[in-house]
């Protein structure tokens, strides 16, 4: 997360009714109905914009863009593929498109998504489309394949907080902005939050985290090894790694567990067979 633009490396899925208020540089981008973006939309792939959406800068592919009705770009649409547009679309700096342009309505995200599972089900891949269902709607989701971006429906993201109505999960080697307020957590490892962490349920953070806030829980919270917390932690239960740091105080209305490394330690009867 940069100071006016959200970075990544994989694809973006943003939820129905989300409002971002951060422009947006990815491969490809899917946006659902009445989502609201800040910034620019720019992408190496393709961008899908469901209906009522708004989006408050430029809009850039490097293929193709579909766009569903009553969708408004404040700025400058430039599309290098086809450009598929619905109806009573507004484009305010106009539009550049290198490809055909087709004048409908494209079909909704979640009509798109059904078609293309039922295509791969059609090609008799029906492994893959389980496999890929699994992964998407899994609770807890230990590894992500790609790097991706998937906000969850009804979500905000400012400069001020990052506000999840479910379980948030965060991977690796991520710089965020903000103070995230959402159910659950789950950190990967070697992550820099620019904010606190307040939830309902747990908290889990990863290696070599540092977190330039505070951490507020009604749950357990774990801070593993190499971590750094430059506020406090207020939680129910509190497990922390030796190595981990906290600047501020720790509060656990039901305790405080410190975890140590395991070490591989010779008894006197090894010893002993050593020494025979």
């Amino acid at each position: 997360m940069e100071e006016h633009t959200i970075v990544v490396d994989g694809d973006v899925i943003v939820g129905n009714h989300s409002e971002i208020k951060y422009g947006i540089h990815a491969n490809s981008a899917i946006l659902g109905e009445r989502v609201e973006l800040a910034g620019d939309l720019i992408c190496k792939s393709d961008v899908r914009i469901d209906i009522w959406s708004r989006i408050g800068g430029n809009v850039k592919t490097d293929k193709d863009a579909y766009l569903g009705e009553f969708v408004t770009i404040n700025g400058k649409l430039i599309v290098k593929g086809d450009l598929d547009i619905g109806n009573d679309v507004k484009i305010n700096g106009g539009f550049e498109a290198k490809g055909w342009i087709v004048i409908r309505n494209p079909v909704p995200v979640i009509v798109y998504l059904f078609l293309y599972i039922t295509e791969l089900l059609r090609l008799g891949k029906g492994e893959e489309v389980e496999k890929a269902l699994n992964e998407l709607f899994e609770d807890n989701v230990e590894e992500m394949g790609t790097a991706a971006m998937i906000i969850p429906n009804g979500s905000s993201i400012s400069i001020d907080s990052i506000r999840v109505p479910n379980h948030t999960v965060i991977g690796n080697c991520c710089r965020l902005i903000g103070n995230i307020r959402s159910a659950s957590l789950e950190m990967g490892d070697d992550n820099t939050l620019y904010g606190s962490i307040r939830t309902i349920d747990e908290i889990s953070v990863g290696k070599n985290n540092s977190i330039h806030g505070n951490i507020v829980s009604r749950g357990m919270v774990r801070i593993s090894e190499g971590s750094h917390v430059l506020g406090e932690i207020n939680a129910r239960t509190v497990r922390i790694h030796e190595t981990a740091r906290v600047d501020g105080v720790i509060r656990a209305s039901e305790g405080i567990v410190f975890e140590r490394e395991e070490r591989e330690e010779l008894s006197d009867i090894q010893l002993m067979h050593l020494d025979v």
